[in-house]
């Protein structure tokens, strides 16, 4: 089946920056991905390259098994929100919409009429006077109605107040299913990301410190807590991501491990939550600092 995102050896820079470095993914069809990271570890980049909007420094990026914006019939599988939910202020709600149709062939206006409908806008109200949750809520509805085989999200809820927020992850979740559509979501928010998505990808210092099926890393992730000096009896493959010293003998860490780890051992194990996993990759990153990155690979389109 053709990965919804793939990326091999993804690099960006601007000038000396590096943006993105080394990024290697490869993403199922049919997920709500979760895109969480500080801010600079090149969320938006990544939107971007996905979208077509800017091209790679290094490496390659394939979105729906073809090169972003390639021509009109891939952009029509794509639909971006970026951060701001852009509308324009001087046009009605109607405008966007017969905007939308003229620009995009497998415009369906049932779904539009019936979006509206379902959060209670008036298509006579000029985009400028909306609030800030009917701004996203157009914006979502516009790229929805371009039935798009992937919807990208470039934290389209930062602004909103939680009830907003909340009312604007509903009607995401019902596009996704309405579409049959694959979705990307970037935020800070945690539980945002927890209640709607089943794929992660997480980035720091510009690169993936963490990528998966939030179940698969879940079921791979364990809290121990140990005294110091046992934390050596760990098995062979049992990686320790992140240790935080409780006390002067004892300390918690969050340890990923491919088995069980064994049952009688001079530690106590609790499952992780999907924050707690998040952080402790990003503690992980933050502590080992920037990594170098090669300069003037080969870019491949």
């Amino acid at each position: 089946m053709t990965p919804v995102l793939e990326a091999v050896k993804l690099g960006k820079r601007y000038g000396r920056h590096h943006a993105l470095a080394d990024v290697d993914l490869n993403v199922p069809p049919g997920r709500v991905i979760g895109l969480v990271g500080p801010n600079g570890a090149g969320k938006s980049t990544l939107l971007q390259l996905a979208c077509g909007l800017i091209g790679p420094s290094s490496g390659t990026i394939r979105v729906l098994g073809d090169t972003p914006a390639t021509g009109p019939a891939h952009l029509a599988k794509v639909g971006f929100v970026a951060q701001d939910t852009p509308v324009y202020a001087h046009l009605s709600v109607a405008d966007h919409l017969r905007m939308g149709s003229r620009l995009n062939p497998g415009w369906d206006a049932a779904l539009a009429r019936r979006r509206l409908a379902r959060i209670d806008l008036d298509p006579r109200q000029k985009a400028g006077r909306l609030s800030g949750g009917q701004r996203a809520q157009l914006a979502l509805t516009v790229a929805a109605a371009k039935r798009p085989e992937l919807l990208i999200f470039d934290e389209p809820a930062a602004a909103l107040d939680p009830l907003a927020r909340h009312a604007f992850l509903d009607h995401l979740m019902e596009s996704v299913t309405e579409l049959g559509a694959a979705a990307i979501l970037s935020s800070h928010a945690l539980p945002d990301v927890e209640r709607v998505c089943d794929h992660l990808i997480v980035l720091a210092g510009s690169r993936v410190q963490l990528a998966g099926d939030v179940a698969d890393l879940l079921a791979g992730h364990v809290r121990v807590t140990a005294r110091r000096t046992d934390f050596a009896a760990l098995p062979v493959g049992a990686e320790i991501i992140l240790r935080t010293d409780r006390t002067e003998y004892e300390s918690t860490a969050v340890v990923r491990a491919d088995r069980a780890l064994p049952a009688g051992g001079p530690w106590t194990t609790a499952d992780l939550g999907l924050e707690e996993l998040v952080l402790a990759h990003l503690g992980r990153a933050e502590q080992s600092g920037p990594q170098p990155t090669p300069i003037g690979t080969e870019v491949h389109r």
